[in-house]
Protein backbone atom coordinates (compact mmCIF):
# COMPACT_ATOMS: atom_id res chain seq x y z
CA UNK A 1 0.00 0.00 0.00
CA UNK A 2 1.14 3.55 -0.68
CA UNK A 3 2.69 5.69 2.05
CA UNK A 4 -0.05 8.31 2.17
CA UNK A 5 2.00 10.70 4.30
CA UNK A 6 4.44 10.89 1.37
CA UNK A 7 1.75 10.67 -1.31
CA UNK A 8 -0.23 13.61 0.11
CA UNK A 9 1.87 16.23 -1.70
CA UNK A 10 1.01 14.83 -5.14
CA UNK A 11 -2.23 13.02 -4.42
CA UNK A 12 -4.74 15.48 -5.87
CA UNK A 13 -2.68 16.26 -8.97
CA UNK A 14 -2.39 12.57 -9.86
CA UNK A 15 -6.01 11.65 -9.09
CA UNK A 16 -7.99 13.93 -11.38
CA UNK A 17 -8.00 16.97 -9.09
CA UNK A 18 -11.12 19.09 -8.67
CA UNK A 19 -13.14 17.64 -11.60
CA UNK A 20 -12.91 14.11 -10.19
CA UNK A 21 -13.62 15.30 -6.64
CA UNK A 22 -16.60 17.37 -7.76
CA UNK A 23 -18.04 14.41 -9.66
CA UNK A 24 -17.71 12.18 -6.58
CA UNK A 25 -19.22 14.75 -4.21
CA UNK A 26 -22.24 15.37 -6.42
CA UNK A 27 -22.95 11.65 -6.60
CA UNK A 28 -22.62 11.24 -2.82
CA UNK A 29 -24.94 14.16 -2.11
CA UNK A 30 -27.53 12.81 -4.53
CA UNK A 31 -27.81 9.76 -2.26
CA UNK A 32 -28.00 11.66 1.04
CA UNK A 33 -31.57 12.73 1.87
CA UNK A 34 -32.23 16.29 2.94
CA UNK A 35 -32.19 17.58 5.54
CA UNK A 36 -28.99 15.98 6.80
CA UNK A 37 -27.29 17.93 9.56
CA UNK A 38 -23.97 16.08 9.84
CA UNK A 39 -21.85 14.00 7.49
CA UNK A 40 -18.58 12.22 8.26
CA UNK A 41 -16.22 11.55 5.35
CA UNK A 42 -14.22 8.47 6.39
CA UNK A 43 -10.77 8.24 4.83
CA UNK A 44 -11.13 11.87 3.76
CA UNK A 45 -7.54 12.13 2.51
CA UNK A 46 -6.70 15.68 1.44
CA UNK A 47 -10.30 16.78 1.91
CA UNK A 48 -10.78 17.61 -1.77
CA UNK A 49 -14.03 15.61 -1.94
CA UNK A 50 -15.04 16.51 1.62
CA UNK A 51 -14.84 20.22 0.85
CA UNK A 52 -17.27 19.74 -2.03
CA UNK A 53 -19.74 17.92 0.17
CA UNK A 54 -20.32 21.07 2.21
CA UNK A 55 -23.64 22.82 1.66
CA UNK A 56 -26.00 24.99 3.73
CA UNK A 57 -27.44 23.00 6.62
CA UNK A 58 -24.86 20.20 6.37
CA UNK A 59 -21.83 20.11 8.69
CA UNK A 60 -19.05 17.97 7.21
CA UNK A 61 -16.38 16.21 9.28
CA UNK A 62 -13.36 14.30 7.99
CA UNK A 63 -11.29 11.52 9.52
CA UNK A 64 -8.12 9.94 8.17
CA UNK A 65 -5.20 7.96 9.57
CA UNK A 66 -2.53 9.85 7.62
CA UNK A 67 -1.11 13.00 9.17
CA UNK A 68 0.19 14.08 5.77
CA UNK A 69 -3.26 13.86 4.23
CA UNK A 70 -4.85 15.64 7.18
CA UNK A 71 -2.45 18.53 6.82
CA UNK A 72 -4.02 19.26 3.45
CA UNK A 73 -7.55 18.50 4.64
CA UNK A 74 -7.25 20.93 7.56
CA UNK A 75 -6.68 23.73 5.08
CA UNK A 76 -10.03 22.91 3.50
CA UNK A 77 -12.18 21.85 6.46
CA UNK A 78 -10.44 23.53 9.37
CA UNK A 79 -11.00 21.98 12.82
CA UNK A 80 -13.64 19.60 11.45
CA UNK A 81 -10.91 17.08 10.52
CA UNK A 82 -9.45 14.61 13.00
CA UNK A 83 -6.81 11.90 12.83
CA UNK A 84 -8.25 8.50 13.58
CA UNK A 85 -8.57 4.84 12.68
CA UNK A 86 -11.54 4.06 10.44
CA UNK A 87 -11.99 0.85 12.45
CA UNK A 88 -12.43 2.87 15.67
CA UNK A 89 -14.08 6.12 14.67
CA UNK A 90 -13.80 8.91 17.25
CA UNK A 91 -17.55 9.58 17.26
CA UNK A 92 -20.33 8.45 19.58
CA UNK A 93 -22.95 5.83 18.80
CA UNK A 94 -25.95 7.07 16.79
CA UNK A 95 -24.45 10.55 16.45
CA UNK A 96 -24.28 11.29 12.71
CA UNK A 97 -26.85 11.75 9.96
CA UNK A 98 -24.66 10.50 7.12
CA UNK A 99 -21.31 8.78 6.56
CA UNK A 100 -19.38 8.54 3.30
CA UNK A 101 -16.40 6.39 2.31
CA UNK A 102 -15.11 7.18 -1.17
CA UNK A 103 -12.27 5.06 -2.64
CA UNK A 104 -11.54 3.49 0.75
CA UNK A 105 -12.94 -0.02 1.25
CA UNK A 106 -11.06 -1.55 -1.70
CA UNK A 107 -7.81 -0.88 0.19
CA UNK A 108 -8.84 -2.74 3.34
CA UNK A 109 -8.90 -6.52 3.83
CA UNK A 110 -10.91 -5.84 6.99
CA UNK A 111 -13.49 -3.66 5.23
CA UNK A 112 -16.32 -5.31 7.22
CA UNK A 113 -14.92 -3.76 10.41
CA UNK A 114 -15.13 -0.32 8.80
CA UNK A 115 -18.70 -0.90 7.65
CA UNK A 116 -19.59 -1.94 11.20
CA UNK A 117 -18.07 1.28 12.59
CA UNK A 118 -19.92 3.43 10.06
CA UNK A 119 -23.16 1.73 11.09
CA UNK A 120 -22.37 2.30 14.77
CA UNK A 121 -21.96 6.06 14.48
CA UNK A 122 -25.02 6.54 12.25
CA UNK A 123 -28.28 7.55 13.87
CA UNK A 124 -31.35 5.43 13.03
CA UNK A 125 -32.51 6.57 9.61
CA UNK A 126 -29.03 7.81 8.70
CA UNK A 127 -27.35 6.97 5.39
CA UNK A 128 -24.01 5.32 4.62
CA UNK A 129 -22.66 5.98 1.10
CA UNK A 130 -19.63 4.08 -0.20
CA UNK A 131 -17.84 3.24 -3.41
CA UNK A 132 -17.87 -0.45 -4.31
CA UNK A 133 -16.27 -2.61 -7.01
CA UNK A 134 -13.54 -0.03 -7.61
CA UNK A 135 -11.26 -2.29 -9.62
CA UNK A 136 -14.08 -3.08 -12.03
CA UNK A 137 -14.37 0.63 -12.82
CA UNK A 138 -11.04 0.43 -14.62
CA UNK A 139 -12.15 -2.40 -16.91
CA UNK A 140 -13.14 -0.07 -19.74
CA UNK A 141 -11.60 -2.37 -22.34
CA UNK A 142 -9.14 0.05 -23.88
CA UNK A 143 -5.90 -1.21 -25.42
CA UNK A 144 -4.07 -0.11 -22.27
CA UNK A 145 -6.51 -2.02 -20.04
CA UNK A 146 -6.13 -5.17 -22.13
CA UNK A 147 -2.37 -5.14 -21.60
CA UNK A 148 -2.71 -4.46 -17.88
CA UNK A 149 -5.54 -6.93 -17.18
CA UNK A 150 -3.45 -10.14 -16.84
CA UNK A 151 -1.35 -8.52 -14.10
CA UNK A 152 -4.09 -6.79 -12.13
CA UNK A 153 -4.64 -7.85 -8.52
CA UNK A 154 -8.34 -8.64 -8.19
CA UNK A 155 -9.39 -7.48 -4.74
CA UNK A 156 -12.82 -8.41 -3.46
CA UNK A 157 -12.57 -6.19 -0.37
CA UNK A 158 -15.23 -3.80 -1.69
CA UNK A 159 -17.36 -6.21 -3.74
CA UNK A 160 -20.93 -4.89 -3.71
CA UNK A 161 -22.36 -8.25 -2.65
CA UNK A 162 -19.92 -8.47 0.26
CA UNK A 163 -20.50 -4.93 1.47
CA UNK A 164 -24.28 -5.26 1.20
CA UNK A 165 -24.25 -8.51 3.19
CA UNK A 166 -22.03 -7.11 5.94
CA UNK A 167 -24.09 -3.91 6.08
CA UNK A 168 -27.25 -5.95 6.54
CA UNK A 169 -25.72 -7.65 9.58
CA UNK A 170 -25.35 -4.21 11.15
CA UNK A 171 -28.81 -2.90 10.39
CA UNK A 172 -28.06 -1.14 7.11
CA UNK A 173 -30.45 -1.68 4.21
CA UNK A 174 -29.58 -0.85 0.62
CA UNK A 175 -31.71 2.05 -0.63
CA UNK A 176 -30.02 3.29 -3.79
CA UNK A 177 -26.95 3.63 -5.96
CA UNK A 178 -25.26 6.05 -8.33
CA UNK A 179 -22.33 6.20 -10.73
CA UNK A 180 -19.85 8.96 -11.46
CA UNK A 181 -16.92 9.56 -13.77
CA UNK A 182 -13.36 9.50 -12.45
CA UNK A 183 -12.16 12.45 -14.48
CA UNK A 184 -8.48 12.42 -15.35
CA UNK A 185 -7.95 8.73 -14.56
CA UNK A 186 -7.89 7.41 -18.11
CA UNK A 187 -4.17 6.84 -18.66
CA UNK A 188 -2.29 7.16 -21.92
CA UNK A 189 0.18 4.38 -22.85
CA UNK A 190 3.09 6.72 -22.06
CA UNK A 191 1.73 7.68 -18.63
CA UNK A 192 0.96 4.07 -17.76
CA UNK A 193 4.47 2.99 -18.80
CA UNK A 194 6.00 5.72 -16.63
CA UNK A 195 3.87 4.72 -13.66
CA UNK A 196 4.82 1.05 -14.06
CA UNK A 197 8.51 1.95 -14.21
CA UNK A 198 8.23 4.02 -11.02
CA UNK A 199 6.51 1.16 -9.19
CA UNK A 200 3.39 3.26 -8.76
CA UNK A 201 1.14 0.20 -9.10
CA UNK A 202 3.13 -1.99 -6.71
CA UNK A 203 0.04 -2.96 -4.72
CA UNK A 204 -2.32 -3.19 -7.70
CA UNK A 205 -0.30 -5.15 -10.27
CA UNK A 206 1.60 -8.41 -9.90
CA UNK A 207 4.85 -7.52 -11.63
CA UNK A 208 8.47 -8.53 -11.21
CA UNK A 209 11.41 -6.83 -12.88
CA UNK A 210 11.17 -8.94 -16.04
CA UNK A 211 7.41 -8.68 -16.58
CA UNK A 212 7.50 -4.98 -15.73
CA UNK A 213 10.06 -4.40 -18.47
CA UNK A 214 8.05 -6.44 -20.96
CA UNK A 215 4.86 -4.54 -20.15
CA UNK A 216 6.58 -1.17 -20.61
CA UNK A 217 7.84 -2.28 -24.05
CA UNK A 218 4.35 -3.43 -25.08
CA UNK A 219 2.81 -0.16 -23.94
CA UNK A 220 5.35 1.71 -26.07
CA UNK A 221 4.06 -0.07 -29.16
CA UNK A 222 0.47 1.14 -28.75
CA UNK A 223 -0.80 3.90 -31.05
CA UNK A 224 -1.26 7.50 -29.87
CA UNK A 225 1.06 7.08 -26.89
CA UNK A 226 0.21 10.47 -25.36
CA UNK A 227 -3.58 10.20 -25.74
CA UNK A 228 -5.47 9.31 -22.51
CA UNK A 229 -7.92 6.42 -22.76
CA UNK A 230 -11.47 6.45 -21.33
CA UNK A 231 -12.05 7.55 -17.75
CA UNK A 232 -13.30 4.94 -15.26
CA UNK A 233 -16.88 5.10 -13.99
CA UNK A 234 -17.22 4.40 -10.27
CA UNK A 235 -20.19 2.91 -8.44
CA UNK A 236 -21.70 4.14 -5.16
CA UNK A 237 -24.13 2.32 -2.88
CA UNK A 238 -26.42 4.01 -0.36
CA UNK A 239 -27.42 2.04 2.74
CA UNK A 240 -29.83 3.31 5.39
CA UNK A 241 -29.73 2.41 9.06
CA UNK A 242 -33.01 0.92 10.15
CA UNK A 243 -34.83 2.48 13.07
Amino acid sequence: MLDYDVEAARYDATRGGVPRARSAARAVLALVPEPAGTLLDVGCGTGLVSERLMRPGLRVFGVDASSGMLGAAAGRLGPAVVQGDCRRLPFADDSLDAVSAVWLLHLLPDAPAVVAECARVLRPGGTFVTTVDKDAAHDVHSDVDRLIAPFRVRRANDAASRITAVASEHGLRRVGEARFTGHGQGRSPARMAGDVQRGYFASALLLDEETSGTLVKELALLPDPEVPRGDPVYRLLALRKES
